[in-house]
């Protein structure tokens, strides 16, 4: 049966002797979380690239909303206008007939 190395630490090599140090390699899990780390940079790198236009994006709508709300108000004002002057020829039109009966 074959014993296994005990590989040491930076702390507490196995040898001070850089030539009988084993390769500086990094392990599965720094591999990993190295790669998940510089994924999480690259999204919040293009996460940053793309606020503006969402900001922008933002801007856009709410000026939209803001356009449609003028436009519903512009078009309640007209109705109330044409509502009051419908309702003025109505009553003179009234008046003239009544008029007309009485003579």
């Amino acid at each position: 049966m074959r014993l296994r190395a005990a590989t040491g630490t930076i702390d507490n090599p196995m040898t001070h002797n850089p030539q009988k140090q084993a390769p500086m390699t990094p392990s599965a899990f720094e591999t990993t979380h190295h790669a998940a780390a510089a994924a999480t940079r690259q999204n919040r790198t293009r996460e940053m690239q793309l606020f503006p236009e969402a900001l922008a994006r933002a801007h856009v709508q709410e000026r939209l909303y803001e356009a449609e709300s003028e436009r519903a108000a512009r078009r309640v004002l007209t109705a109330r206008r044409l509502q009051r002057r419908a309702e003025r020829a109505s009553l003179k039109a009234r008046r003239a007939l009544a008029l007309v009966v009485m003579q």
